[in-house]
C-alpha cells in the first residue's frame, strides 16, 4: 500500500521537527540585572575570546598514543564529526599539539594572546582547513549551554515604553561590535564591583572586565547619563541583554579577510566606513551615529578573524595588525582607539617567507626572491641576520654577494622527507620544528634532480670508493688543524670524514652498490648536507656572508 503525502503532511512535518524551546534559550533576551545574576551563577561568560577558542577545543577531549617512541596527544576536537564531517583533520598531530598550546598560554595570559597567530606551509597542509574548522566549532559551540555569551541592544526613547514593553523590536539599536555587557559599569566601580562579585572564588573563575565600549555606546551611554543626571540606574533600564550566536553568514563573531588589488582595497574593510547618508541627518562625519562601524575587526570582535594570504598583504594593513594583536585596539577613521577581543589567525602558502635586512643601517622586510633580485647585481650596504656560532648570537653581517642553486635555481632551499628544510645565511639546516640538525642525527633527506640517461651505467657497478672520489673528505693520515686545536679526529682506516669542524660523522669509504643499501643511504644523507650547505664556494647557492 503507497502512502502520498501531501503539502499540509510535509507543512507539519517540518513545524514538527523545530525545536522550539532551543529557539527560545538561543534568543533569550532580558534586563542587565537579569545578566548579572546569570554572570554571578556562571563566570564562564565573559570568558575573552582565547580562553573560549581553548575551552571550545577542550570540551572535545584528548587521548594520548606513542608514536615512534614519542607520546602524542590527539585533540579530538579536530576529527569530531559534530558539525563538520568534511574537514576531519587526521596525521598533524604535532603542529595541533603546538597550536593548541598557544590557545592554553593564550588562555591563560601568558602573552601569546598578543601574537598573530599565522599557520604557513606548503600547499595541501590543511592551513585553510584547520581555521575553517576552528570558525564552524565556535559557531557550533556558542550554541551550547558551555559556549553561551551575551550582548545588549541600547533604546533611546522614552523609559516608560521599556517598562510597559511596549518598545518594537526594530527600535532596539545592537551595539555594533556585540560587547559584553559588563563594560557598561563604569570604570570607577570595578574594581568594588569585581572584589564583590569574585569573592569566595577560586582564581581561574574570577570575573573580569576587559576594555570600554565602541564609540556608539558611548555615545549613547554619555547621551542617557545627561538625560537623568549620573543615575546610573535608569541608565541600564534602557539595555537588553540578549544571548549572542556566532554565525560567519551573518558577520557576527567571525570575520574573515583577503587581500585584493591595492587600488581596490584600503582599511576601511578592517575598521569600517562612513555612512555619507547619514552625514545630512547628525551633521558630521565624526558623529559615531554617522559611521559604519562594520569593519572585519568590528564584527569579529569577541570571536576570530581569519586573514587569508596573510603574507601578501600591503604594508598598510599592518599598522592595524600591530595594534590589534600587542594592544587589542584598533583605529577607526576620526575616532579614538577601540577595544576589541578576538582571535587573529593568517595563513599563507610557504615560499614566500618574510625575512628581515638592513640596508645602511635601516630594517626592512622582504623574501628571499625579492632580495636576490634586488641586490644580486650590488649588495653593497645589505645585512641580514647571520648566526655567529663563536659568539654563540645572531647578530647583523654584511652579504658579500647573493647566488642562485647552479642546478635548480633556487635560493637556500630544499626538501626534506617531512617537510620544508629552509638553509639561513649561516649555511646551517633547520627542520621544522626551528631547531638546527646534523649528519649524526642519521635523518633521511631526500632531494630531486632530473639527469636523464645520462647517468645509467654501461658496464657492470663495481665497488665504490669515495675517498679518491670527492673533495673535501679527509682520510685516516689527513688532520686539520686551527690555532693548535684539532677541528676533525682523524678517519680509520676505510672510513672517512668531511673537512668541517662541525661534521666529525664517520664514513665507509668502499661501498658495494649490490649489499650496502643501508650504508649508501647514510652516505648520501650526508652528502646532501653537504651539497645544501654550499660551504666550499658561492656557486652551490646562497647568501656568502663575512664571518
Amino acid at each position: 500500500m503507497t502512502t502520498t503525502l501531501g503539502g499540509a503532511s510535509l507543512l507539519q512535518m517540518v513545524s514538527d521537527l523545530q525545536d522550539r524551546k532551543k529557539f527560545q534559550e538561543l534568543n533569550w533576551t532580558g534586563t542587565f540585572e537579569e545578566y548579572l545574576a546569570i554572570v554571578y551563577n556562571n563566570s564562564r561568560v565573559t570568558r575573552n575570546a582565547f580562553q573560549r577558542t581553548y575551552d571550545m577545543i577542550m570540551s572535545y577531549g584528548t587521548e594520548e598514543f606513542m608514536d615512534a617512541k614519542k607520546r602524542l596527544i590527539r585533540y579530538k576536537f579536530f576529527s569530531d564529526p559534530t558539525f563538520d564531517t568534511d574537514d576531519a583533520i587526521f596525521g598533524l598531530e604535532i603542529p595541533l599539539m603546538r597550536l593548541v598550546n598557544f590557545f592554553k598560554s593564550a588562555a591563560q595570559g601568558y602573552g601569546t594572546e598578543k601574537r598573530v597567530l599565522l599557520l604557513h606551509g606548503p600547499v595541501g597542509s590543511a592551513k585553510s582547513t584547520i581555521v575553517r574548522r576552528l570558525k564552524r566549532g565556535i559557531e557550533h559551540y556558542t550554541r551550547t549551554e558551555n559556549g553561551a555569551l551575551y550582548t545588549f541592544d541600547w533604546y533611546m526613547g522614552d523609559i516608560a515604553d521599556v517598562e510597559a514593553s511596549r518598545v518594537k523590536e526594530v527600535d532596539w539599536e545592537p551595539d555594533p561590535m556585540h560587547a559584553e555587557p559588563l563594560q557598561l559599569i563604569p570604570k570607577d566601580a570595578r574594581k568594588n564591583f569585581l572584589a564583590k562579585m569574585n569573592e569566595g572564588r577560586p582564581y581561574e573563575e574570577h570575573v573580569r572586565i576587559r576594555g570600554d565600549l565602541s564609540p556608539v555606546s558611548r555615545y549613547n551611554f554619555r547621551e542617557l547619563m545627561r538625560r537623568y543626571d549620573g543615575d546610573w540606574m535608569q541608565v541600564v533600564k534602557h539595555v537588553r541583554v540578549r544571548r549572542l550566536i556566532f554565525s560567519e553568514q551573518d558577520r557576527i563573531g567571525i570575520g574573515t579577510f583577503q587581500p585584493k588589488d591595492e587600488k581596490n582595497q584600503d582599511s576601511t574593510e578592517l575598521t569600517g566606513d562612513i555612512n555619507y547618508r547619514k552625514i545630512a541627518i547628525y551633521g558630521s562625519d565624526s558623529d559615531p551615529r554617522a559611521f559604519n562601524f562594520d569593519g572585519e575587526f568590528n564584527i569579529a570582535n569577541r570571536g576570530i578573524i581569519e586573514f587569508i594570504e596573510m603574507l601578501k598583504l600591503d604594508v598598510a594593513f599592518l599598522y592595524d595588525l600591530l595594534g590589534a594583536s600587542q594592544e587589542h585596539k584598533i583605529k577607526s577613521k576620526k575616532f579614538a582607539q577601540t577595544d576589541i577581543d578576538e582571535v587573529i589567525i593568517g595563513h599563507s602558502v610557504a615560499g614566500s617567507t618574510p625575512i628581515p635586512f638592513r640596508l645602511n643601517g635601516q630594517v626592512q622586510w622582504t623574501n628571499l626572491e625579492h632580495l636576490y633580485t634586488r641586490f644580486v647585481e650590488n649588495p653593497a650596504g645589505l645585512e641580514v641576520l647571520a648566526y655567529d656560532f663563536a659568539r654563540n648570537e645572531t647578530q647583523w653581517t654584511p652579504v658579500k654577494s647573493l647566488f642562485r642553486h647552479r642546478f635548480t635555481g633556487d635560493l637556500l632551499t630544499t626538501s626534506q622527507k617531512w617537510g620544508v628544510v629552509e638553509t639561513t645565511p649561516n649555511h646551517s639546516i633547520y627542520g621544522r620544528d626551528g631547531e638546527p640538525f646534523y649528519p649524526e642525527d642519521q635523518r633521511e633527506i631526500m632531494a630531486v634532480r632530473t639527469t636523464g640517461d645520462t647517468l645509467l651505467p654501461s658496464a657492470p657497478i663495481g665497488t665504490i670508493d669515495i675517498s679518491t672520489g670527492i673533495d673535501g673528505l679527509l682520510t685516516r693520515s689527513a688532520i686539520s688543524t686551527s690555532n693548535g686545536s684539532k677541528l676533525t679526529r682523524p678517519a680509520a682506516e676505510g672510513w672517512v670524514r668531511l673537512d668541517q669542524a662541525r661534521h666529525a660523522t664517520a664514513l665507509r669509504a668502499v661501498y658495494d652498490p649490490i649489499n650496502d643499501g643501508d650504508a649508501l643511504k647514510d652516505l648520501i644523507t650526508v652528502l646532501m648536507w653537504y651539497a645544501t650547505e654550499g660551504h666550499i664556494n658561492g656557486e652551490n647557492g646562497g647568501i656568502v656572508i663575512s664571518q
